[in-house]
């Protein structure tokens, strides 16, 4: 393992014309696309690249890793894959989730003899391993479950057979509930699927990695998830969560953060390993149901409830009553309080009929008074024409629910404060960088100041206007501060401006009005069209004007805007105003000195276009939201500095960007990657890029494949659509920040140096990876990226690529720090949520959309509404800082 330490970097004034560098420059380009006839051509299926070398550069470091070597024995043996149905007794299929385990946990107590006495691995759901094979390829069980919901025997519930509740436990309806509710009859098929070789994690050692490899470390992490789970844990993917209160961490709302593990096998150059981590989810606080009530709305006492919230907040969650260990399902709330909710209720001599009786009447006479809950509505955990009602003060929360609900800005805030763990070691010295004025610029920890340091291309701020949405602040002052703090920064910003306030009658309006309103001030206001706008916002950006507003100035009117919610506001707040400012105005604020010199590593050889891509997704729950994909791109070659970005929305949940090439005619290409050739061209003084390096964020290494033969095709497809004759060297990379592999120093208590390259022991035994710690780790511990490098035709050594890496993690231009992850990435995730926002306060109906991209069909063929067109003044811009 080493430590990458980078060439220091300097910075200029402004960045002079490069030299002419080879490339193919076309004597006449047509609207829309290079010169060339199109005859688009398919390529073969792509596979990973291994691994060329090690990177060489830099000073070698001692590290630890929450990797566990494992040394697997007797891998003569094999693992058997069964396949495995459940039905109920009337041939339904099982799809409830949890049955699963307890099915073939009580189906190997009974016919332990039967399966031949072999020990097995169950997944949950439809897969059964085992250590050798079972007697026969094909078995049918069937199997009694006496437990999966029970009621009480001692009057715990009130049962209905009808909307207004009829019967009870007692007397002759209670065999008829231990029927129902304490013992159910499944079917079970188990069927041979496939025999794994444990010698394939071996082969996978050796470089050799097959689906059988990667089968039999699948089978691994499942005997480990099936220990945790007959130890009680929660399990959430490769996670598991213990019920032990010193785990838990309040986070407001009635939810807990939960602190577990995080566990799988991996196969890396040191051997069969164990990556093991902390891991966090949030459950629902258990205990009193009232309690979780009073929390999750900020109420002070349960009469202030909205019980239309709480009915939401409730479904499908678990509860178990004061005097019972069993659990119920919670499908509901009754119609009307427990003093007033009647059903019917068979008596116990026998007698055909039956007394109407309130719920809270019903527990009265069995020796459990009701206090406050009696005029509450009643938990319902029966069915709809066959109720179950609980009275709210005897039901508790069972623990280890997942609270699976988008979090507040105040709960998101609080768990990444309380998730916060301070490692063994911190951060030590990077390199050196530069901004404007020639002045050098010595980074201390991979961070730097602009305290008296000028941007290296300042831009001037004119035709402006600062726009008020009833901030409370002084706005006057706030803006002298601003021009004051520009100008020690080289941005002149006009003292000739105007100040908008919001109207009083239009502050309770919907957000959409107040920005129509706002603009009908703005124009009776003004001498004319401003070229910037400072928004200030009345919260901070989770205001619900922020989308309208950005989507009126972005797609309508193509006016630049930054919105600030200014609450406390010092020199250092203006200054991280400032950054945005200028790089959305066409400034730059920093650069590196290879950058200034054209000796940044694969860039400076040739015209190079850079990509980043991502994918942004809706938030837990939001099914029906479009996803938004975002691809940015390079421009101005040889920068690395400045970037345009195009959006489009897809299906939702849709990993893969189905926008790339979007051919609508012979002659036209309407996807993204022919706009940002175009756009890299125009502004590279009419050159084609000669190699194109993409960073794709966000996919799994089983989606590895789908990148190289589906997206990395369009993108080909794009090129030769432009110009067939034209075939740019391509080298693509994954950056991954979801995994759970952290670095320690081990003769220090801070985090690993900035600039920390690992890319052996830990990394794939075959394929190209490296893990890099570019950012300092300020609290908590660093997380590093973990690249995976998937094809490279443009073969660029290990040492060139991890200092091209490393260096883009430098070019941020909102920051004053090197960032975790390539910029390029940053980029397109900031502007997929930016411009998500658009749509945000719209009926999602095409026919809404303003624009000019043709429909787009989701994968069930349901429309998804497109995302307006930026404003041709604003979409190469960096509107996303």
């Amino acid at each position: 393992m080493g430590i990458k330490e980078e060439n220091g970097v300097e910075a200029a004034d402004s960045l002079p014309p490069p030299p002419p560098i080879n490339g193919v420059v076309p004597l006449k380009a047509e609207p829309g696309r290079f010169p060339g006839q199109t005859n688009i051509s398919s390529k073969p299926k792509r596979v990973l690249m291994s691994r060329p070398g090690l990177g060489t550069k830099g000073q070698p470091i001692q590290l630890l890793t929450n990797h566990f070597k494992v040394v697997p024995s007797k891998v003569d043996n094999y693992f058997y894959h069964y396949s495995v149905s459940l039905f109920y007794e009337d041939t339904r299929p099982v799809e409830g989730k949890g049955i699963g385990r307890k099915v073939i946990d009580s189906l190997y107590q009974t016919y332990h003899t039967e399966l031949g006495g072999s020990n097995y691995a169950y997944d949950g759901e439809k897969s059964l391993f085992t250590l050798g094979g079972l007697p026969q390829n094909k078995h049918e069980f069937t199997v009694v479950l006496d437990d999966i919901t029970s009621t009480t025997s001692n009057g715990g519930t009130a049962n209905g057979s009808n909307s207004t509740g009829a019967g009870s436990p007692e007397g002759g309806d209670q065999k008829r509930m231990r029927r129902q509710f304490q013992s159910k009859t499944f079917r079970v098929e188990i069927n041979y699927a496939a025999k794994i070789p444990m010698q394939a994690i071996v082969d996978a050692l050796r470089g050799q990695e097959s689906h059988n490899s990667q089968e039999a470390l699948r089978v691994l992490d499942i005997i480990l998830r099936q220990h945790a789970s007959r130890k009680g844990c929660l399990l959430v993917r490769q996670s598991f969560f213990h019920d032990n209160f010193k785990n838990f961490t309040g986070l407001g709302g009635g939810v807990l953060g939960c602190r577990g593990f995080h566990s799988s096998f991996r196969t890396v150059q040191g051997g069969l390993s164990l990556n093991v981590d902390v891991s966090t989810t949030m459950i629902v606080q258990p205990g009193p149901i009232v309690n979780f009530l009073v929390a999750n709305q900020g109420v002070k006492t349960p009469f202030d409830l909205d019980w239309a919230k709480a009915k939401r907040a409730l479904k499908n969650l678990r509860v178990k009553t004061t005097s019972s260990k069993t659990d119920y399902k919670i499908t509901g709330l009754s119609e009307h309080p427990c003093n007033k909710q009647f059903f019917s209720l068979k008596q116990k001599n026998g007698d055909a009929e039956s007394v109407e009786i309130s719920v809270s009447d019903y527990y009265e006479k069995r020796g459990m008074s009701l206090s406050y809950s009696a005029k509450l509505p009643c938990i319902n955990v029966g069915k709809p024409k066959r109720p179950i009602y609980l009275p709210l003060e005897i039901c508790e929360l069972v623990s280890l629910q997942r609270y699976t609900k988008s979090l507040s800005t105040f709960q998101r805030s609080a768990l990444v404060e309380k998730s916060r763990q301070k490692p063994k070691e911190r951060m030590s010295v990077l390199k050196d960088l530069k901004v404007g004025n020639g002045e050098d610029f010595f980074p201390r920890n991979g961070r730097w100041n602009f305290n008296n340091k000028k941007l290296v291309e300042p831009t001037r701020v004119d035709r402006w206007a600062i726009v008020n949405f009833s901030a409370r602040c002084d706005v006057r002052k706030l803006v002298m501060d601003l021009i004051r703090c520009g100008g020690q920064k080289g941005i002149v910003i006009s003292a000739d401006y105007f100040i908008i306030e919001e109207s009083r009658q239009h502050q309770r309006a919907n957000p959409v009005v107040r920005v129509e309103e706002m603009f009908k001030q703005i124009r009776s206001t003004l001498p004319g069209a401003p070229k910037f706008l400072l928004c200030l916002l009345p919260e901070r950006k989770t205001s619900a004007i922020y989308g309208p507003w950005k989507k009126k100035t972005l797609s309508e009117l193509g006016i630049a805007t930054q919105c600030i919610a200014p609450q406390r506001v010092n020199d250092q707040y203006l200054t991280n105003v400032l950054l945005k400012i200028n790089a959305k105005l066409g400034g730059l604020n920093s650069m590196l000195t290879i950058e200034h010199g054209l000796n940044i590593p694969v860039i400076s050889k040739a015209p190079t276009m850079i990509l980043g891509m991502d994918v942004s997704h809706g938030s837990p729950g939001q099914a029906d939201v479009p996803s938004i994909a975002a691809v940015v791109s390079s421009r101005q070659w040889p920068s690395i500095s400045r970037y345009r970005a195009c959006v489009r929305t897809q299906s939702p949940k849709v990993e893969m960007v189905d926008a790339l090439f979007k051919r609508v005619s012979d002659s036209v290409d309407a996807g993204i990657i022919r706009e940002l050739l175009l756009d890299f061209y125009t502004s590279s003084g009419k050159r084609k890029p000669d190699q194109i390096i993409l960073f794709r964020d966000g996919v799994s290494e089983s989606q590895f494949s789908q990148v190289l033969n589906i997206e990395l095709d369009q993108i080909m497809e794009a090129c030769k659509f432009l110009d067939e004759n034209w075939s740019p060297k391509f080298t693509v990379i994954i950056a991954q920040k979801n995994h759970h592999t952290k670095f320690f120093q081990t003769s220090s208590d801070d985090n690993v140096p900035p600039g920390t390259v690992i890319d052996n022991q830990v990394c794939h035994p075959r394929n190209n990876d490296f893990f890099m710690c570019s950012h300092a780790g300020m609290i908590g511990t660093t997380r590093p990226t973990h690249y995976h490098v998937l094809y490279d035709e443009i073969h660029i050594s290990a040492d060139d690529l991890q200092e091209l890496v490393h260096s883009l993690s430098y070019v941020y231009q909102r920051s004053t720090t090197a960032i975790s992850i390539v910029a390029p990435v940053c980029y397109a995730h900031l502007a997929a949520t930016q411009m998500s926002q658009f749509i945000k306060f719209e009926d999602l109906a095409p026919s809404e959309s303003s624009s000019g991209h043709g429909g787009v069909t989701s994968a069930g063929g349901v429309p998804v509404p497109e995302l307006p067109k930026l404003h041709d003044k604003v979409c190469s811009s960096m509107f996303f800082c």
